[in-house]
């Protein structure tokens, strides 16, 4: 224990260093030293830094990982001993997912190699939902809607891509999915852009159809309101705004559809960044909108869409393999590997910090000068910073919890 006690004492006077120098408040992990790594056992110590008596708002939690280990679930560990229970039971009723919940991750799957949301992950993260205490015994969707235009072979997106993001390059989201159906697990992939074209109605107006459902009212963002609406292969039906529909009951259960936005950070040529905020543009129908919900993000539309729509229980940023220059697009031979997620029940936040701290310092090592672009305390027209404070404040008028401001951003960072 004296050994303990010394690392502590180093540590806290570092951390009065940092608040001399203006440091901002974090949250840091000492693990006792017994051996194997074992997150039950696993100690936070929350330091606070100088004088700020500001309340944080927001918790961002960082781990390190390569996807093909045990990193979801140090994340989730990380989670709980924070307070941020991802699992609901009767010891935790404010967990983030329910045994019966379906369970719909939202990707990036637009773009092939380094562009799509590793896929290592997302069998991370599907085997961590089904891992739940209380036994799973919900339904787990994979979606995303590429719009059917654009992407990697400018016909939108793919779930099945055979140059994937993953350690083994042809490992497709698909490959995933089925690995898990042939355990007997009830998980899916439904890409969106093969009805994104089809305008529909609500289960409850009696249209069964899958597509995509327009409110015809134009917010002030720009964005006109557009959600798709399926049934899945084991005959789910799904709203994404409204929820779960049951026939014999006629009726939504809005609480049991919960969304986990799950996308990888990037540069975007024309909205600077592609992260959680900007990762719902995968969740409208652009064609049936004449490209009003593309042209709306630099006007805070996607948190519009989130506000209105629905928000994401947790957000899991890719860190993994991240694109600096020419995103969205990311190649195998231009993608960074920085084998890291970071994760927030806060899109903005999250946002705030992976721009700021991972993304922009890799691309001021390419030439062009873009990094200032992707700053998030940008406040001119165009940079990231700019419409991300709008997104913000549209979450704002919903009563929504977010923020941009560092000193309320409280950081658990694991890879220190």
């Amino acid at each position: 224990m004296k050994k303990l006690q010394k690392k502590h004492i180093v540590l806290l006077a570092i951390l009065v260093l940092f608040a001399v120098l203006g440091a901002h408040r974090i949250f840091t992990s000492s693990k006792l030293p017994m051996g194997d790594y074992q997150p039950e056992q696993e100690q936070y110590i929350p330091v606070e830094l100088a004088a700020d008596t500001t309340p944080y708002v927001s918790v961002v939690f960082v781990e390190s990982t390569n996807g093909t280990d045990d990193g979801v679930d140090r994340l989730l560990s990380s989670m709980r001993n924070s307070g941020v229970e991802f699992y609901q039971s009767s010891g935790a009723p404010g967990g983030l997912i329910a045994s019966g919940d379906v369970v719909l991750i939202k990707i990036n799957c637009q773009w092939a190699e380094r562009g799509g949301t590793n896929t290592d992950l997302i069998r991370g993260v599907i085997q961590a939902i089904l891992n739940h205490p209380g036994g799973f015994r919900g339904e787990i969707i994979v979606a995303d809607n590429g719009q059917a235009q654009f992407g990697s072979e400018r016909r939108g997106g793919s779930l099945s891509w055979a140059n994937a993001n993953a350690a083994d390059r042809p490992q497709s989201v698909m490959n995933v999915i089925r690995s898990f159906q042939a355990q007997g697990h009830r998980v899916t992939g439904v890409l969106w852009d093969d009805f994104t074209t089809v305008k529909v109605s609500e289960f409850s107006a009696g249209d069964m159809t899958d597509g995509f459902v327009v409110e015809d009212t134009t917010r002030s963002t720009g964005l006109e309101i557009s959600y798709p609406k399926f049934t899945t292969e084991y005959g789910t039906r799904v709203s994404f705004k409204e929820g779960i529909w049951t026939v014999t009951t006629r009726s939504y259960d809005r609480n049991r559809l919960k969304v986990i936005n799950m996308p990888v950070l990037k540069s975007h040529g024309l909205f600077q960044v592609t992260a959680a905020v900007k990762s719902y543009m995968g969740v409208p129908s652009d064609r049936l909108t004449s490209r009003r919900s593309h042209n709306s993000v630099g006007r805070g539309g996607m948190g519009t869409l989130m506000a209105e729509t629905r928000l994401p229980v947790l957000n899991i940023l890719d860190m993994i393999w991240i694109g600096p220059d020419q995103g969205p697009r990311s190649l195998y031979t231009t993608a960074v590997q920085i084998n890291k997620i970071s994760a927030s029940t806060d899109p903005v936040a999250l946002d705030y910090w992976a721009s700021k701290y991972i993304l922009m310092p890799e691309a001021a090592k390419f030439p062009g000068g873009r990094s200032r672009a992707m700053d998030p305390d940008g406040t001119e027209p165009g940079t990231f910073g700019h419409w991300l404070r709008l997104s913000m404040n549209e979450l704002h008028r919903a009563g929504i919890t977010a923020t941009m401001t560092e000193s309320e951003i409280l950081l658990v960072d694991n890879t220190r």
